[in-house]
Formats: C-alpha cells, sequence, structure tokens
C-alpha cells in the first residue's frame, strides 16, 4: 500500500532531493536525466512551515505561492481540493501532501506538481497532477484506482491526455502512472502513449527529509539556480530535438484525436479535471 513519506506523520514540511529522467523512443531516442529538487506540505498544516527562510505566499529564500496551484487564485488549497475529491465521489478524507518545486528567491517554474491524498488510514486514494507548460496554460489530471480502491505501489493509473505540454507531441493518446513508496524514498513514473504506442517514459526518483533550517540553507548554497536551470534545460532539450527534425506541433489546443482515443482507455479512467 502506498503512503506519503514516513516524515508526514511528525514534521508539516519535507524536502526531496534526486533525479528525474527522460527519455523518448521515436523517431529518434533521446535520453537526458538533471538533478531534482521539490518540497512536500501538508496543506492543513502550511501555518507550521511558516520560517523566515520558508514562506507562503510571500518572499523568502525558499517557500511556496499559492496562486502557482489549482485554481490559481490564492484560495486555500485544501478545501478547494476535498470539493474536487467529493465530487469524484473518492474517499479522501485524510492528509492531502502537495509535492512540487518551490519557489527559490521568488522565482519558480513546475512542469508538473503532485497532490497526494489519503483517506484517514495513511492508504493513498488520489493522486492529482497539476500540470503547467511552458506557453503559460495550466491543467489538472485527478486520478484514482479502480473501485476507487487504495492506490499500492503495483497500481496503474491511466488518464487520457487532454492538454498540450511539449511542442513536439500532439494532444491524443494517454497517460499511465505509477507511484512507488517504500520508506523515506518516492517515485513517480509517467510513460505518455501516442495513437500508435509508448512514446516517452519519465521518472522521478526522490529521498525524503524532514524540512529544516539547516537542510533548507546547505540546498539553497548547493543549487542556488536551480528553479532556473529547469527552464533553461527544457529550453535546451527542445532545441536539441528541433536539431534532429523530430515534429514540431507548436502551441496548439487539443487535437480531435484526443477525444477519439478515449474509448480505447480501460473503463475505470477517471476523467481529466481542468484547474
Amino acid at each position: 500500500m502506498t503512503t506519503a513519506p514516513d516524515c508526514r506523520r511528525h514534521p508539516a514540511a519535507a524536502l526531496l532531493t534526486g533525479r528525474v529522467m527522460h527519455a523518448r523512443l521515436r523517431p529518434v531516442r533521446h535520453w537526458f536525466h538533471y538533478p531534482a529538487l521539490y518540497v512536500s506540505c501538508d496543506l492543513a498544516r502550511l501555518a507550521e512551515t511558516e520560517r523566515w527562510w520558508f514562506g507562503i505566499d510571500r518572499w523568502a529564500p525558499l517557500g511556496l505561492a499559492l496562486r502557482d496551484y489549482g485554481p490559481r487564485d490564492g484560495q486555500p488549497l485544501e478545501a478547494w481540493m476535498r470539493a474536487r475529491l467529493a465530487d469524484a465521489h473518492i474517499p479522501a478524507d485524510g492528509e492531502i501532501w502537495l509535492m512540487t518545486i518551490p519557489r527559490l528567491f521568488g522565482y519558480a517554474f513546475n512542469p508538473v506538481s503532485f497532490w497526494f491524498c489519503h483517506d484517514r488510514a495513511g492508504a493513498l486514494r488520489a493522486l492529482y497532477a497539476d500540470v503547467r507548460n511552458t506557453f503559460g496554460s495550466h491543467h489538472g489530471y485527478l486520478l484514482s484506482a479502480p473501485g476507487q480502491a487504495p492506490i499500492a505501489n503495483d497500481t496503474v493509473l491511466v488518464c487520457r491526455k487532454t492538454f498540450h505540454v511539449s511542442p513536439f507531441c500532439d494532444v491524443t493518446g494517454h497517460y499511465v502512472f505509477r507511484v512507488r513508496h517504500s520508506g523515506q524514498r518516492l517515485s513517480v513514473a509517467i510513460d505518455y502513449h501516442d495513437a500508435d504506442a509508448l512514446l516517452l517514459r519519465t521518472a522521478l526518483t526522490l529521498h525524503a527529509q524532514p524540512l529544516d533550517g539547516p537542510l533548507a540553507l546547505r540546498t539553497l548554497a548547493r543549487q542556488p539556480l536551480a528553479i532556473v536551470a529547469v527552464i533553461v534545460r527544457i529550453h535546451w532539450q527542445a532545441l536539441r530535438l528541433w536539431l534532429r527534425r523530430v515534429p514540431f506541433y507548436g502551441a496548439h489546443a487539443p487535437s480531435e484525436a484526443a477525444a477519439a482515443h478515449t474509448a480505447t482507455l480501460p473503463p475505470h479512467t477517471p476523467e481529466d479535471t481542468p484547474s
């Protein structure tokens, strides 16, 4: 059974470090991996995370801005997500943890943030993938297991793709998510299948530690430009794909193929939820 890292029962926030890997299988093989830096916060205890070095909706060396997530209007995130869960009839009445790339010195870019929604027994019941693209748009995918069962390490979560992310991929096909947790280690794998077959593989492998001042300051000293590096690396890899003549779709609305492909998905696939 998959639950949040053990530190969730004590500190209100954790720092997660590790690697992100991305692999494209066709029409050319393209692979890279980079360091990853995330924070995970209990949305019911955000006030407990406030320190001079970690701020909520204010400038700080490290922090979060509520307008970066969910409805993007600054309203309390826990209440907003609980309404989404109730609408989807998902029995996630326990803790909700937001795992995201934090703002560093006021700046952030989050390709995807993850909301882990648990029941009162601590079991993971829903995963919300909060996606943002480089064109300034955002979208959310709310995923749950068949029959709203607890999400275990071997649970496969599937949703159709309805949001344009990469200019080198059309808006068609579906995603397959897997969440695995062991002790303080957490991994999230995302496979993207277009209308033909598996096209992209992405994997986050992270180690969680309770977030405190010394750890935050050491991390900032080691990676002061970590967030800037995210957007630089995205554009660098896009340039490499363009030079290799991978088909370029640009910024556009979802294609008709996305709706047509829905019928091929398993019957338990949850609906995507616009944020």
